[in-house]
């Protein structure tokens, strides 16, 4: 959770847009400070193209959770289970929010926020690296779920997991290599339990993609390097060619393992990093469409519009438009609770 990028996504549900999290303007708060190193320093961290790097298996540092000043992403697939309290996550255009005693697990680079929490909540956060969830092709219906934007909740909780998880964050932050292997098989085998036991979306889409393959252990650090290097050099002018020669592998071949192991196409994976981008800047800039779409890494602006209608369901303009009435509305209806009180 605490490692960050500023980016910002929208998805159209049953016709309806879902609001941007906005931070009432008299509500005084705490934020979480990231821990990773930005692999675009020369952006403002608010900036929401800012992309922040950290690929390892890991452990926030810190039990206290905090909202967040923006969403943020990052490659690794992230494990939380709340201590005490509850957490509201912005998530996938969604509010979903997770109670004391539950866990859940998603893939990071969906972007994600804690938009809100009740005071004081703790919780244990766990980080995957996405090679370690590639390479369990019993869990293919799960696995799908997540890679296609699932947050997983697991249905079967033990009264031993609270212990297990603190000990497993202890463990990780020791830095003590042969503690992080026992670490690593013993989450593994907490994940394929929960793949046995039972688990939901909690924005019960229901949506999985095609199974991946086997695959060999290089093949799967191949997929994640280049997943990486997509999300951090999308909005430059990179083609399937570029990815490919980032991980030394032949084009044909790069397009083969990643469409088996992600589900998408490395041109779909781009695209949709860019859109991303452009629904980021729509919402938390005035900047005019044109340069949007530009900022975002298209080089056409007829493409950008096709691709942003076709995915959002609404041309950019009114996209904007709608979030902002939608925004002036929260607003409005905030002031007036308040005004009650």
């Amino acid at each position: 959770m605490n490692l960050t990028v500023n980016a910002v996504r929208f998805y159209r549900h049953s016709q309806a847009f879902f609001r941007f999290p906005k931070i009432h303007p008299g509500l005084s708060m705490r934020f979480s400070q990231d821990e990773s190193v930005p692999v675009h320093p020369e952006l403002d961290p608010a900036h929401p193209l800012v992309v922040f790097g950290d690929h390892r298996f890991c452990a926030g540092s810190s039990d206290r959770v905090m909202r967040m000043p923006g969403p943020h992403m990052h490659s690794q697939i992230e494990l939380n289970f709340v201590l005490g309290g509850r957490m509201t996550y912005w998530f996938d255009g969604r509010e979903l929010t997770v109670s004391a005693g539950r866990l859940v697990l998603f893939w990071g680079m969906i972007p994600h926020q804690v938009v809100d929490i009740d005071e004081p909540t703790r919780f244990v956060c766990l980080y995957v690296p996405m090679s370690v969830f590639l390479g369990l092709p019993s869990l293919s219906t799960l696995r799908d779920a997540v890679f296609r934007g699932a947050m997983i909740e697991a249905l079967d909780i033990r009264d031993y997991d609270r212990d297990i998880f603190r000990r497993w964050r202890d463990e990780l932050l020791s830095e003590d290599k042969a503690l992080e292997q026992i670490v690593r098989d013993e989450l593994t085998a907490r994940v394929r339990r929960l793949d046995r036991e039972g688990w939901r979306d909690l924005r019960d889409s229901g949506i999985a993609i095609s199974a991946a393959g086997h695959g060999e252990a290089a093949r799967i650090l191949h997929v994640e390097r280049m997943a990486r290097f997509i999300s951090e050099h999308a909005l430059e002018e990179i083609t399937v060619e570029h990815v490919a020669r980032a991980v030394d592998l032949h084009p044909n071949y790069a397009m083969t393992i990643y469409k088996r192991a992600v589900g998408l196409t490395i041109n779909q994976s781009i695209v949709r990093q860019r859109l991303d981008t452009a629904q980021s800047l729509l919402i938390a800039t005035d900047m005019p469409v044109a340069n949007v779409a530009f900022e975002s890494g298209f080089g056409s602006l007829s493409r950008f519009y096709e691709a942003f209608t076709q995915r959002f369901g609404h041309r950019p303009g009114a996209f904007r438009r709608h979030l902002a009435k939608a925004s002036r509305q929260i607003r409005a209806a905030a002031e007036t609770g308040s005004r009650r009180e």
